[in-house]
């Protein structure tokens, strides 16, 4: 039964034997076409500029600024109002920017190169901003072209545009922001004016019934109604002055009539006198009452003792006077009797119209409680607001005046001294490990085209048996001197291909006499 034959080393210098020549010559080519490629392929130049994000000079808790967003946020904002098709494309024709496309290919995508062109890196410190993550305090900006001058160029177009974008954007949002706040401050005044409007028309619509009147118009009622009763006290004791007038003029009238005679009695004197004396023990001497008992007194001691030899045709002129001065009296009381009615029914209106304020004052303090908490709060919002508008101007002139956060140039772009790629030198490293490679798979991928056995132990393997006699292969005189002319050429290839890598190793890497000076520097 036939085994697998596993080669051994002597199988693979044997097959490395064989095939050196096709493998020299797929080794020399790949390095060739990576040397070619190392050349050919145009260089790009990047030229870059830092800008610092700067922090506000003013404290926070002295001025907030109007603009709270953070850096990062900022910057990709910033990154796209900059990036935006009308920018690109003005910088692509300032600067004649691929021209070999330009006239082949669509504006888009000669927009969309550059922008793959255009970079933005952040430069993050170890330090946490209020989210919790790194703090950005720089950020770079770069543009790669295949010439460096215009690498240059653009970039410090681009960072221009990245300052002068920022100084817009903060300063444009702090406008608006007062503006904003002080159409808010004039709405807000309106209404509050309004709402002060209705609480003065409230006032004067109600103006007798204002809570802050209702002391006054208790203390009001309260006297009103003391005046009432003193009103009626009065008017009862003028009326009881009346009737004793009345009294009065009856006996003065008799007394008249009867001047010569005793007309008044001793029993009426002494019921008079009676009666005198039960009134000073309830009333003072200057009561009505008191006083007309004695008006009546007097006139019945006259009555009694008047002379009664005199003419009965004689007039009594003293009765007639008494009699005139009570009748004045009684008029006097009837006026007095008629001006208490009256002031009596004026303070019953008054009364009246107090007692009506009183009654309506709640209604009234519950409508103007309603009021005055709409005014607080119209009132909080404009002052509130008031204040915010005062804070946003300050933001303002801080924006204007550049004192709040901004973006400083750091470093200006930079004039590119050398390309950052292609690596020529690492392509041609590559294209020989790729051709090694390739050397060894083509040699590999001929041998099993091939499907031949070579040497005793891959036959053996096979039949089971080794062979007696092993017969050498024989050259002819035609394949020696093929085979050495055949050799003269690859010799000559090798010292080509050493030629070209010494070449490419001074122009793309280091100059060979710096490279030898190095390499002695280190052996010695």
């Amino acid at each position: 039964m036939a085994t697998e034959y596993e080669f051994t080393l002597t199988d693979y210098l044997s097959i490395l034997k064989r095939r050196w020549m096709q493998m020299l010559a797929v080794f020399i080519f790949l390095v060739l076409a990576a040397l070619a490629v190392a050349m050919l392929m145009s260089p790009v130049y990047q030229s870059t500029g830092t800008i610092l994000v700067e922090a506000q000079q003013i404290p926070d808790d002295v001025v907030k600024a109007t603009v709270t967003s953070y850096a990062d946020e900022r910057i990709e904002v910033i990154k796209q109002r900059v990036m935006t098709r009308d920018n690109l494309y003005r910088i692509i024709n300032k600067y004649k920017l691929y021209p070999k496309k330009i006239d082949s290919e669509t504006t888009s995508t000669l927009i969309d190169l550059m922008r793959q062109s255009l970079s933005v890196e952040l430069l993050n410190a170890d330090v946490q901003n209020a989210q919790g993550g790194r703090a950005t305090i720089a950020f770079k900006v770069g543009f790669e072209y295949e010439k460096a001058d215009i690498a240059h160029k653009v970039a410090n177009e681009i960072v221009t545009l990245f300052l002068d974008e920022n100084v817009k954007t903060r300063t444009l949002r702090a406008t608006e922001t007062t503006e904003f706040l002080t159409q808010e401050v004039g709405n807000l005044k309106k209404d509050l004016e309004s709402v002060e409007n209705k609480v003065a028309t409230y006032k004067q619509q109600n103006s007798d019934s204002l809570p802050e009147h209702m002391e006054m118009h208790m203390n009001m009622l309260h006297q009103a109604e003391l005046d009432i009763k003193e009103i009626d006290r009065d008017y009862k004791s003028t009326q009881e002055e009346l009737r004793y007038l009345d009294v009065d003029l009856a006996t003065a009238s008799a007394s008249v009539k009867k001047s010569s005679s005793a007309g008044a009695s001793n029993s009426e004197l002494k019921k008079a006198k009676a009666d005198l004396e039960l009134a000073q023990a309830l009333y003072k001497d200057t009561h009505p009452t008191v006083r007309a008992l004695k008006r009546q007194i007097e006139n019945l001691e006259k009555a009694v003792g008047a002379p009664t030899d005199e003419k009965s045709d004689k007039p009594d002129l003293e009765s007639e006077l008494v009699l005139g001065k009570i009748r004045a009296q009684i008029e006097s009381a009837k006026i007095r009797l008629s001006s208490l009615a009256q002031q009596k029914k004026s303070l019953q209106e008054k009364n009246s119209q107090l007692q009506a304020q009183v009654t309506q004052s709640p209604q009234v303090e519950k409508g103007l409680s309603t009021l005055m908490r709409d005014y607080d709060n119209a009132k909080s919002k404009y002052e509130e607001v008031k204040s915010k508008q005062l804070n946003a101007k300050i933001a303002e002139n801080l924006e204007q005046e550049n004192k709040a956060e901004r973006f400083s140039l750091l470093e200006p772009p930079v004039f590119p001294d050398k390309p950052i790629r292609p690596n020529r030198m690492k392509i041609v490293v590559l294209g020989i490990i790729g051709a090694f490679a390739g050397a060894l798979a083509l040699a590999a991928l001929l041998e099993v085209l091939e499907g031949k056995l070579r040497g005793v132990d891959a036959i053996t393997s096979v039949i089971n048996m080794r062979p007696l006699v092993i017969v050498p292969y024989v050259y002819t005189q035609h394949e020696l001197k093929r085979k050495k002319s055949t050799t003269r050429y690859v010799l000559l290839a090798i010292g080509l291909l050493l030629i070209v890598l010494l070449v490419a190793i001074h122009f793309l890497w280091m100059p060979l006499d710096l490279l030898l000076i190095k390499l002695m520097a280190r052996l010695t």
